[in-house]
């Protein structure tokens, strides 16, 4: 399968009458984009406001980032299954409106939501402080449950990037790059002198708020399975959790997987990227068992010589993240897992929940329970009221003056265990 993927760079965003991009300038006609992701009757308001690199600004809670994509040639569209109808994704070509994302925020729905800071301390940890962010801020009807609301905000963030991303699509890229991995036995055959590598995918699905999708399917229904690299660049996989902000992998992170870019960097030259084995993070054992075990088989069916398995979370899933780890290695084949570290304030604490011999080559993306303090921003996007309770906070991390103390946790992305972030340590 092979996809080109052409990316325009935007540099500033504008409100505008009508949406479109201008050199390197995406205007935006708010109406309009209001007009085109409202309705959903789950929601009694939405408003739209815009975030830039260097602002004194502060979004939160922060639920979701989408990077704005349109399918301009080949099967499908952007989203299967939520914006685009269920067919297979991750051929043809796609364009990307690079530099811009839209960031869903608005009234708290679980407790583990996050913030994004445009300028100071807070902005060095996360990536979204580099980039134009078209803020879309979701208030909920009165009593909604937390599984709706969070539902609304998702579909309202993806109508959001998919409306901008239409503006991409006649344009000429100021950058193409194309992407390819092509049936297991002549991918295989093409490059049988290099080492064949797979990736391991752990998607978060453990439920009540804790969601991820597949082509529109909660992850908790599935049994591992393969899929083509390219799948996920169309957004085949997207994000539904309220998982910490610090390790939550976005739907914009799933779309720009590092993980998956740096193989297709090293595919042909130093390995053979053969291709990706998603899998689930669950709840019970015996479905952590079934899982596992057939993460591992399908590993052995490749036929591959190593494995760099990803986590998402922490706690329960270091479980299945160990499972998965040792039961590779006991077929022969060697591993890499990464992962975020919850050692405590000090650092002194164990870092996983589980652990094994057999996972001793570790790539960390930090600790998530180090404190920073953020200074008070001139303009907040959402509700600072709630940085006492999400994820990372704590009674009295929000200051009377509007700055905040408070954990690694709860900035979106400090920690992402894609390695899509800032962070690191090594073994001295």
């Amino acid at each position: 399968m092979r996809l080109e993927v052409g990316y325009i760079n935007i540099k500033d965003v504008q409100f505008g009458s009508k949406t479109e991009v201008k050199g390197s300038v995406l205007y935006v006609d708010k109406q309009e984009m209001l007009d085109t992701i409202g309705g959903d009757p789950r929601l009694k308001s939405i408003d739209i406001d815009i975030a830039k690199p260097g602002e004194e600004v502060r979004i939160t809670p922060v639920k979701d980032v989408i990077e704005p994509r349109v399918k301009v040639e080949g099967a499908g569209g952007i989203f299967p299954g939520f914006v685009s109808k269920v067919d297979t994704v991750g051929s043809g070509r796609t364009h990307v409106l690079k530099g811009v994302n839209v960031v869903t925020a608005g009234k708290i729905v679980g407790f583990q939501e996050g913030i994004i800071d445009m300028t100071g301390p807070g902005a060095d940890y996360t990536p979204f402080s580099k980039t134009c962010n078209v803020v879309v801020v979701c208030e909920p009807t009165d009593d909604l449950k937390q599984h709706q609301h969070e539902e609304a905000v998702r579909l309202a963030g993806l109508k959001a990037a998919t409306y901008l991303a239409e503006a991409a699509r006649n344009l000429t890229p100021d950058q193409v790059k194309a992407y390819e991995t092509k049936p297991l036995l002549e991918q295989v055959n093409e490059f049988r002198d290099l080492p064949k590598v797979a990736y391991v995918y752990m998607l978060q699905s453990q439920g009540l708020l804790h969601d991820t999708y597949v082509y529109g399917v909660d992850a908790k229904q599935i049994i591992p399975t393969l899929i083509y690299p390219t799948e996920v660049m169309d957004g085949a996989i997207v994000s539904g959790n309220c998982v910490s902000a610090c390790d939550k992998n976005t739907t914009y992170h799933h779309l720009n997987n590092p993980i998956i870019h740096d193989l297709y960097e090293k595919h042909g030259k130093e390995l053979n990227f053969v291709g990706v084995v998603i899998t689930n993070e669950n709840v019970y054992l015996a479905d952590k068992e079934r899982s596992s075990n057939m993460t591992a088989k399908l590993v052995k069916m490749l036929g591959v010589d190593g494995v760099i398995i990803s986590e998402e979370g922490f706690g329960n899933p270091d479980t299945d993240l160990i499972m998965n780890c040792k039961k590779i290695e006991a077929q022969g084949i060697k591993t890499v897992i990464v992962t975020d570290e919850y050692a405590g304030r000090d650092g002194a604490s164990q870092s996983l929940a589980d652990a094994d011999p057999k996972a001793d080559a570790v790539v960390t993306a930090g600790n998530a329970n180090e404190i920073i303090k953020l200074p008070p921003m001139k303009k907040v996007i959402g509700h600072i009221e709630t940085v006492d309770v999400i994820a990372g906070g704590f009674k009295g991390s929000l200051k009377e003056d509007g700055s905040i103390e408070a954990e690694l946790q709860v900035i979106t992305g400090s920690t992402n265990e894609l390695g899509y972030n800032l962070l690191s340590a090594t073994t001295i």
